[in-house]
C-alpha cells in the first residue's frame, strides 16, 4: 500500500471541528435537526451537551456553516473569558459598535432592530465566569439575540442541572458516545470521503470491537486512535519493515500499540 494513502488516512484523524470534518451518523443527523429545529422556535436559549468528545463543537461548527448565508450567526469557539473583552466583541459583531461594557452594550440593544434575532454560539461556556453567564442569560431574556450553548456534562456534575441554566434554557439536546456500529460507520465514513477505499476495508468487526472498548465510542479519543495507527504504519515504513505487518487487516496488537503511545491504555 503505497505511503502516501497512510499519511492522507493518518491526516483524516487529525481532531478538529471543521465543519469539512463532519460525518453523518444516524444519531447525530437526528441530533443535528432537532437543532435546526430548535432555532426556528421562538426559544430564548438551546443548550448542547454531552461528555467531552461526544461532538457538541463539529455540531456548532455544521450549523455555523449551512446557515452563515442565511442568517446572521455568530460563533466563539475559544471562550473570551474577559466580561469587558467579550461585551466588546459581541458589540463589534452584532451592533457593528464598540462597547466599553454589558451596560452600554444592553442600552444600544434595546434599540437595535433585527429583522430576525441573531444566533449568537458559545463553545465551552463551563469555562465562562456566572457572573459573564449571569449576563448572557439576561441578555437572552430580551428576545433580541438567541445563545445556543455548549457545556460538558461530567461524572461528578451533571451541568444541566446548573441554576443558572434551568430558568432559561428550552430546549435541550444531549450528545453521547458512539455504539461500536456507529463508531465503525464513523471511521470507514471518514476514510472514504477522502476516496482511502482500501484502507476503510481494514477495519473489521474484530478491530472496531477493540477500538471502542479502549475509546468507549469517544469520537476525539477514536481518532487520537486512529491518527496514531496510521502513525505506525508510517513508522514500519520509515524503517523498510511495512511487509512484515498486515496491510490489509489492523491488528488488536497494532491497536494496543497506538491505544498506549496515546495514553488510551495503560501500560
Amino acid at each position: 500500500m503505497d505511503k502516501e494513502i497512510f499519511e492522507l488516512s493518518k491526516d483524516i484523524f487529525l481532531d478538529s471541528a471543521d465543519a469539512k470534518s463532519y460525518i453523518q451518523i444516524e444519531s447525530i443527523a437526528i441530533q443535528y435537526k432537532s437543532l435546526l429545529e430548535a432555532i426556528t422556535k421562538p426559544l430564548k436559549m438551546i443548550l448542547i451537551y454531552g461528555r467531552p468528545g461526544t461532538g457538541k463543537s463539529m455540531l456548532l461548527s455544521k450549523l455555523y456553516a449551512d446557515i452563515s448565508s442565511k442568517q446572521d450567526i455568530f460563533l466563539y469557539t475559544t471562550p473570551i473569558i474577559d466580561e469587558e473583552e467579550f461585551f466588546s466583541t459581541l458589540g463589534d459583531d452584532i451592533l457593528h459598535l464598540k462597547t466599553k461594557n454589558f451596560t452600554q452594550f444592553v442600552a444600544i440593544l434595546k434599540n437595535a432592530d433585527f429583522s430576525s434575532p441573531p444566533l449568537v454560539l458559545l463553545d465551552e461556556a463551563q469555562l465562562y465566569s456566572d457572573s459573564l453567564m449571569e449576563k448572557i442569560r439576561l441578555l437572552s431574556d430580551t428576545r433580541k439575540i438567541k445563545f445556543i450553548i455548549t457545556l460538558h456534562k461530567t461524572q461528578e456534575e451533571d451541568l444541566i442541572a446548573k441554576e443558572h441554566f434551568q430558568t432559561r434554557i428550552w430546549e435541550s439536546i444531549e450528545l453521547v458516545s458512539a455504539t461500536k456500529e456507529e463508531l465503525k460507520l464513523y471511521i470507514v465514513k471518514k476514510l472514504i470521503k477522502e476516496n482511502c477505499y482500501d484502507n476503510a476495508n481494514m477495519f473489521d468487526d474484530k478491530a472496531i470491537k477493540t477500538i471502542h472498548k479502549i475509546t468507549k465510542g469517544n469520537y476525539r479519543d477514536t481518532n487520537k486512535l486512529l491518527y496514531t495507527i496510521f502513525e505506525l504504519y508510517l513508522a514500519y515504513d520509515e524503517l523498510n519493515m511495512l511487509h512484515k505487518v498486515d496491510t490489509t487487516k489492523v491488528s488488536t496488537k497494532l491497536i494496543e500499540m497506538a491505544a498506549l503511545q496515546r495514553g488510551l491504555l495503560d501500560g
